[in-house]
């Protein structure tokens, strides 16, 4: 494990901030849509599993974590060798990287949507980079800040949504269960790209001071998520029926239409407008692990793996233009997200158990 100073660590409560900051990103804004379609009116208890399995493999993660002495990278060069270890974390680094991609992208095709149609599409992602490479070129400790600040600063929006209780009508989720174990199934996996994010502690374990310590935390903020992701999936399908649901691609934005308040008309501007804050700790915390997951393949500095990593994000959104191609990356990296967090974090923890059992044999 690289040596990494006290004074660089970060204490174990703030692993809360965190987690809730990387789940709590851009599809809150549009996700009640995908899971309802699968679903239908059962699609909350489809977030109520999505959260269980996350706890699962979040304890996994603990406890592979514990058994490689809180350093998931060199985990990988003991397993499966220098070479093969460094082809595997290079593709984390791609996907890592590719986090930040899509809730970059997609956050300017909701500007470009709802606000501002003729914005250019490299010109807001250029200014927004640039803010991300600043922040994270100062460190960890630089990031974690910024992920405590963009998720209180926001909080206040949680409170918009009491607007909408006078036309929900909540007869509408009877009756329970009416749809088959399968579908709730396939929309509680339907909902990985929304609530990714809890797995950088892989790597940013090794600056927390006395990590088993934050798995209380870490678990308290995959409950506050699941919950609060619960709670809005349950006020939107009192809200829409099935069929208006189905036709609402940002149905968190079309109930925010209904805040009203004598000084300001079209409230969903201020949403968009603050959402700013809720994704920068997104992008932030996935340049700054993929970058450093970068230094332990390549013989390079940080600080410049950050630079090529932002250069390629860039480059990557100016090239995706239409929603078709939003949609398919979103798709892709749901996809890619499901099978790390629940086949090969398995994976990963059978090859440990099996490589402890070995050394405590001999």
């Amino acid at each position: 494990m690289s040596l990494i100073t006290e004074r660089s660590k970060i204490s174990p409560f703030m692993v809360f901030y965190i987690i809730m900051s990387m789940q709590i990103g851009v599809g809150v804004l549009g996700f009640q849509r995908i899971i309802a379609q699968t679903a239908g009116h059962d699609a909350w208890i489809s977030v109520l599993v999505a959260g269980a399995g996350g706890h699962l493999i979040l304890a996994l993660m603990y406890w592979i974590l514990q058994k490689a002495n809180g350093d998931f990278i060199h985990l990988h060069h003991q397993l499966f060798g220098r070479w093969l270890g460094n082809v595997l974390l290079l593709a984390l680094t791609i996907y890592f990287a590719s986090m930040s991609f899509v809730v970059l992208r997609t956050y300017i095709e909701v500007i470009q949507v709802w606000m501002f149609p003729d914005l250019r599409t490299w010109e807001f992602a250029l200014a927004f980079l640039l803010l991300c490479l600043y922040i994270t070129r100062n460190g960890f400790r630089v990031v974690v800040g910024v992920c405590f600040f963009c998720l209180i600063i926001p909080f206040y929006l949680l409170f918009t949504f009491g607007s909408v209780l006078e036309y929900t009508n909540f007869r509408q989720l009877l009756p329970v269960l009416d749809h088959p174990l399968p579908s709730i199934l396939k929309a509680a996996k339907e909902m990985t790209l929304t609530m990714l994010g809890y797995e950088t502690i892989l790597l940013f374990y090794p600056f927390l001071k006395n990590g088993q310590q934050s798995s209380k935390w870490g678990h308290a903020a995959l409950l506050s998520t699941t919950l609060f992701y619960t709670l809005l999936t349950v006020l939107t399908l009192a809200y829409f029926s099935e069929k208006q649901l189905q036709r609402q691609v940002w149905a968190t934005l079309t109930m925010w239409k209904m805040v009203e308040m004598p000084f300001i008309e079209r409230f969903e501007y201020i949403g968009i407008a603050n959402w700013l804050l809720v994704i920068l700790p997104n992008v932030c915390l996935g340049l700054w692990c993929s970058s450093r997951l970068c230094t332990h393949i390549f013989p390079i500095q940080q600080k410049y793996a950050l630079l090529v990593i932002t250069c390629i994000c860039f480059a990557a959104i100016i090239a995706v233009q239409d929603r078709t191609g939003v949609n398919t990356i979103n798709e892709v990296i749901s996809k890619v997200g499901f099978y790390f967090l629940y086949a090969w974090i398995p994976f990963l923890a059978i090859l440990t158990y099996v490589r402890t059992k070995r050394r405590d044999a001999q």
